[in-house]
C-alpha cells in the first residue's frame, strides 16, 4: 500500500446508507425504522472504539430527524450528511462505491447498511486482521446464518486465529464490509454490475472469490436448487466474465463469533442469546 497518498488523519471512512421503511423480514422488537437505526449506530458508534472516522453519512429520501441522530453520535466535523430524495437500493450503493473510491483521507473503506448490530470494540479488529494479513482482501462483520445452512456455503473452507478471535474464509456475503481503498478501485466495475445490471449480491462475491464457478459438480448440485444457478451463477457469468477469467481471486474472510449481526428475524448470527443482548441494550 502506498501511505503517501493518505491524509492520516482518519484511521477509516464509512459510507453508512439508511432508508427510513423497515423491512419485511426485519426483527420484530421495533415499532418504527427509526428506532432500529439509532440502536444500531449506537452499537456502530462502540464498535468504533478510538478510531479515528470520517462519515459520509446516505439518507435516502430520510426525515431531518436522521440528520439530528448522526450529530447525536459523531462530531459534525467528521460528517458529511447527503439526502439522496429516493433514489432506491442500488443507485445508493453505486453512490457509496464512487465516494469510497474517490476520498483520499484514509486507505481503510468500510461500507455500512443501516441494519446491522455490533458489538463493542470490534471494527479495530477487522482492520487489523486486514492489514497484518497479505491474502486478506475483504472482511464482513457478519457470521451469517447462511455459512451453516445454505448448499452454497457447505464445502471446505480455510481457517484464521487472529487477535483472540477465528476467521473463516468465505464466498459471499451482503453488502456490509471493509476493505481498502486500493481493492476497491480494481474491483469497482464488479460491484457496479449489481448496481446496473441487477447481478444479487452473493453473484457478485461469487465472481470475486471464484467459489464453485469451474466446478461442475457443484453447478450440477445446485440445479437440483434452479434459482441458485440462474440467479447467482449464470447472471454473474454473463456480466462478469471478464474477471471471472482472468481477474484475480480475491478471498473474503467472516470473524467467528459474530462481529455484527444482520437485524433480519431469521438470519441472526448463530449461537448467541440475542434477545438478551437487545434487551439489556435497552429494548
Amino acid at each position: 500500500m502506498n501511505e503517501k497518498l493518505f491524509d492520516k488523519k482518519y484511521d477509516l471512512v464509512v459510507a453508512y446508507r439508511v432508508y427510513p421503511k423497515l423491512s419485511k423480514g426485519a426483527i420484530d422488537i421495533f415499532n418504527n425504522k427509526f428506532e432500529l437505526v439509532e440502536m444500531c449506530l449506537r452499537s456502530f458508534k462502540k464498535s468504533l472504539g478510538n478510531l479515528k472516522v470520517r462519515m459520509f453519512v446516505l439518507l435516502d429520501d430520510c426525515p431531518t430527524e436522521y440528520t439530528d441522530l448522526f450529530k447525536k453520535y459523531f462530531d459534525i466535523n467528521d460528517l458529511d450528511i447527503m439526502d439522496m430524495d429516493g433514489i432506491g437500493n442500488l443507485r445508493t450503493f453505486q453512490t457509496q462505491v464512487g465516494m469510497l473510491c474517490s476520498q483520499g483521507v484514509s486507505q481503510f473503506v468500510y461500507f455500512a447498511e443501516d441494519d446491522y448490530y455490533y458489538f463493542p470494540n470490534q471494527i479495530e479488529k477487522m482492520i487489523s486482521f486486514l492489514k497484518e494479513n497479505k491474502d486478506v482482501d475483504f472482511v464482513t462483520p457478519y457470521d451469517h446464518l447462511d455459512y451453516y445452512t445454505h448448499i452454497l456455503h457447505k464445502h471446505k473452507t480455510k481457517i484464521k486465529v487472529f487477535g483472540n478471535k477465528h476467521w473463516r474464509q468465505v464466498n459471499s456475503t451482503c453488502l456490509t464490509f471493509l476493505t481498502t481503498r486500493k481493492v476497491l478501485q480494481k474491483t469497482k466495475k464488479v460491484f457496479f454490475t449489481y448496481t446496473r445490471n441487477k447481478v444479487e449480491d452473493v453473484g457478485l462475491w461469487l465472481a470475486l472469490t471464484k467459489k464453485h464457478l469451474f466446478n461442475p459438480i457443484a453447478i450440477l448440485k445446485f440445479l437440483i436448487y434452479k434459482p441458485i444457478v440462474d440467479k447467482y451463477i449464470l447472471k454473474t457469468w454473463f456480466y462478469n466474465l471478464k474477471q471471472i477469467l482472468f481477474g484475480k481471486r480475491y478471498k473474503l474472510w467472516s470473524p467467528i463469533p459474530t462481529i455484527a449481526t444482520h437485524m433480519t428475524k431469521d438470519f441472526l448470527s448463530p449461537c448467541i442469546d440475542w434477545n438478551t443482548i437487545f434487551w439489556e441494550d435497552g429494548r
